[in-house]
This record gives C-alpha cells, sequence and structure tokens, in this order.
C-alpha cells in the first residue's frame, strides 16, 4: 500500500516540526510550506492525500485558499487554527474542508483524525467504479464534478464525494447517523453531526434540489436520511 503523504501550511516553525515529526512516525510521508505560494507552487507538481491548512497566513486568506483546495482537489483538507469560535468552524465545513481543528492540539488527536479521514476515501484505485449515474445527472468520482442533462459540469469537494457516495451506494435505503460516521470516520458530537449538514445541504444545492421538499436526498426526521434516485455505477 503507497504511504499516505501529508502537506502542511503553517507559518509557525514550531507547529511544522511537531506536526512532521508526529505524522512521520505514525507511518506518513509529509512536505511542509511555511507559506501559501509555496504550498500553491508544489501542488502544481503533485497531489498530496491530506492538507492541512492554518487559516493565519501571511500571504493569503486561509478560508479562501481552503475552498479553492476543496473545489480544485480530491485532497482531504483538514483545518488547523487558532480560530476556536463556532462561527469559524461552521465556515471552514461550508467552504469544503474535511475537518477542523483548534490550537493547541494534541499531535496524536491530528494523527488520530487524518487516519480516521483516510480509513475509507471517496475512490481507491481503479477497483472502485468511478462514474454513477442517476436520474438527469452523472456523478465523476475520479474528476469530483457532477454533470447535469445538459453537459454543465459542477464541482464537488472530497468532504461532499465522501457523503455523496455513501448514499449512491446505498439508494433507497436509510442511512443513519451512525452508519454515516462508521462509514466515514469521525468523533460523534455536535461536530460531526453539523459537518453532516453542511455536507448535505451543500450537495443538495449543486443538485438543484428544493431545500424545503427535496426530491433525491430526503431527511427522516430522528433516523437519518434516504437517497431515491435510481443509480448505475460503471
Amino acid at each position: 500500500m503507497t504511504t499516505a503523504h501529508v502537506a502542511i501550511l503553517d507559518d509557525e516553525p514550531e507547529i511544522r516540526k511537531i506536526l512532521s515529526q508526529a505524522l512521520q512516525e505514525a507511518g506518513f510521508q509529509t512536505s511542509s510550506y511555511a507559506r501559501a505560494t509555496e504550498f500553491e507552487a508544489a501542488l502544481r507538481r503533485f497531489t498530496p492525500d491530506v492538507c492541512l491548512v492554518d487559516l493565519g497566513l501571511p500571504d493569503r486568506d486561509g478560508l479562501a485558499l481552503v475552498h479553492r483546495l476543496a473545489l480544485e482537489s480530491g485532497a482531504t483538507i483538514i483545518i488547523i487554527s487558532g480560530r476556536a469560535q463556532v462561527q469559524d468552524r461552521v465556515t471552514g465545513l461550508e467552504l469544503g474542508a474535511d475537518d477542523y481543528i483548534t490550537k493547541p492540539f494534541d499531535p496524536a488527536e491530528v494523527v488520530a483524525r487524518i487516519r480516521a479521514r483516510l480509513r475509507k476515501p471517496v475512490a481507491q484505485g481503479s477497483a472502485s467504479p468511478q462514474i454513477a449515474r442517476f436520474n438527469e445527472w452523472v456523478a465523476r468520482f475520479d474528476r469530483y464534478v457532477l454533470i447535469d442533462d445538459q453537459g454543465q459540469e459542477t464541482p464537488f469537494s472530497h468532504a461532499e464525494g465522501e457523503v455523496l457516495r455513501l448514499f449512491l451506494e446505498s439508494p433507497k435505503r436509510l442511512i443513519s447517523r451512525t452508519q454515516m460516521l462508521d462509514a466515514l470516520g469521525g468523533s460523534a458530537g455536535e461536530s460531526f453531526d453539523r459537518a453532516m449538514d453542511v455536507r448535505i445541504s451543500r450537495l443538495r444545492t449543486k443538485l438543484g434540489e428544493d431545500p424545503r421538499n427535496p426530491r433525491l436526498i430526503k431527511t427522516i426526521y430522528g433516523a437519518g436520511y434516504i437517497f431515491l434516485g435510481d443509480v448505475g455505477w460503471t
């Protein structure tokens, strides 16, 4: 199995050192960057499996960078930030981050969060089907895009893709929050629930759903969700 590569973007040298050491001891490959410009230049040469991104960058707005990564990259995106307000967490998740860790942190927790995020990736090589067709839509997990019946493409993030794939692999079956937690990894609680709410809301928007009466992703209050489309994989 190929060792996962974690890219670390933080302007604090000590943070980069602590994270690199903990991740390398856990068996990950790492690369570290102090500035967004260096980080973005590196991403033109390779795509890491995970990006750890600090929001307080000296040369770029961290949230804007997270949003662009979510749209253009298939990497798992984890924000590591000193901003501990609930609204900062919500904004980060809404912009496409997979997880949000506040400083100060325990390096072991960061390693555990990364392992949880990588436990069930959206696609795992050529053995996994990459294209799903449902109703008037095509979902391409090799390119992270939704394509409508007019050929218009709408990108989705890695985090959104995890949830979408879970629905498409279990159509017309109830998926509970507990099942989502088991399948996607993470820690039970308000943070996980909020992350799922955000991702499902974004998927509904991209699928043109009426939020008051969605026809594809139905909420069964107190139980979970059901995806009502007819799905075929290639």
